[in-house]
């Protein structure tokens, strides 16, 4: 609906089905500058309202079909004309319809026979409510841009945030290159089929779908904390070393358990939370940091788990060359219902074309980054000075 600007002359809609009414009140609003819309049924004044937003209803009550009760609750029951005073001309002086009347939400009433001088001042002072009503309408609804625009680009930089801060983290393993991306890629395909197949008991919304997005890159953020000797070791690592490397989860998970105490509550963090300190967990309670078992596991972190494990797979690492999409599918599936829950694998099968899509699309690139070169040079320093 388009609010009606102070400078266009003020609109009046009367209804009432006596033609002579109708024609009289043309003849004394029209010269005094008013734009009389007429309608001689109660169907064809609401009919009205989808081309003309009125200032003021002049409403007779006592009417064929619909009548004048039936279009006044109309009106007020519509939020986008319930501001629009509604006045009615009426002959009757019985109790029971002006209570009945008012129950309706007209505003006021001007008895018949009508002093033209008073229906005119009733109007005007109508009019003039219904003007500031449009000015305090619209200036809600700029604010409610205002707030939602600011909301979205503050919604940009959390999430700008949260994918420059993972990178960073990411940057010093110099075997991560698109990883990220590819990441939150496969676990928003594997969410939205969970959702659409209605594989999980519980709905998942399209808020949590947003927000693992958003947060799955936080997975591995936790290895900030781990020494470069065993982060960036190209070969295999020791029992202890690996068991150093473990730490990252426990890590990731208090550093953003702390930022959402901070904040309060905040789906993203809580989500970011939970994938990384859990992504390693398996679904027979074998894995790490707390040794959860199956529903115990959040399902943000379990999605995550089959992600990273199927970039792992298909991605070259120093000890290995990167294995082909069948043969991931396969160990992949060695883990259902041990390492995996099987409903997150079944939304794996049915993506197997995306995400080997992805997998071709986002191939890590041989060259290092400047931060991964930075790392790296800082790494051989230390060793040397060592030595």
């Amino acid at each position: 609906m388009t609010l009606r600007q102070a400078k266009d002359p003020p609109t009046i809609l009367a209804v009432d089905d006596l033609q002579d009414n109708l024609k009289l009140l043309e003849r004394l609003l029209a010269p005094r500058g008013y734009h009389v819309v007429t309608a001689e049924t109660g169907a064809q004044a609401l009919e009205c309202f989808k081309e003309v937003c009125p200032d003021v209803v002049l409403l007779d009550l006592i009417m064929p079909g619909t009548d004048g009760y039936d279009v006044c609750r109309a009106i007020k029951g519509d939020p986008r004309f319930r501001h629009i005073p509604v006045i009615l001309l009426t002959g009757t002086t019985e109790h029971e319809a002006y209570v009945k009347a008012m129950e309706a939400g007209a505003d006021d009433f001007v008895l018949r026979p009508f002093d033209s001088a008073v229906l005119e001042a009733r109007i005007g002072s109508a009019v003039r409510a219904k003007r500031l009503q449009d000015k305090i309408i619209e200036h809600q609804r700029h604010l409610e841009q205002r707030i939602s625009e600011r909301t979205a680009e503050l919604e940009r930089i959390q999430q700008a945030t949260v994918f420059s801060l993972a990178k960073l983290a990411e940057s010093r393993d110099p075997e991560t290159g698109e990883h990220l991306e590819r990441i939150r890629r496969y676990v928003r395909l594997t969410a939205e089929c969970l959702a659409g197949k209605g594989l999980m008991d519980t709905p998942i919304t399209a808020e949590f779908i947003e927000s693992l997005y958003v947060a799955s890159p936080l997975h591995d953020i936790g290895k900030v904390g781990i020494p470069d000797q065993i982060l960036l070791k190209p070969g295999r690592l020791t029992a202890r070393e690996f068991d150093v490397m473990t730490w990252h989860t426990t890590i990731g998970g208090d550093t953003l358990s702390a930022a959402h105490k901070e904040v309060g509550s905040n789906t993203l963090l809580a989500i970011g939370r939970d994938i990384a300190r859990h992504h390693h967990e398996r679904w027979d309670g074998t894995g790490y940091p707390d040794g959860l078992k199956g529903e115990q596991i959040p399902l943000e972190a379990r999605i995550v788990a089959l992600a990273d494990v199927y970039d792992a797979l298909t991605s070259k690492r120093p000890y290995k060359e990167p294995y082909p999409h069948a043969k991931a599918r396969d160990i992949i599936l060695e883990g259902a219902g041990t390492q995996f829950d099987e409903r997150v694998i079944q939304a794996f099968l049915a993506l197997e074309g995306p995400f080997q899509e992805i997998q071709a699309t986002l191939r890590d690139s041989s060259a290092p980054t400047l931060l991964q070169r930075i790392f790296e040079t800082l790494h051989e320093s230390g060793t040397r000075a060592l030595e």
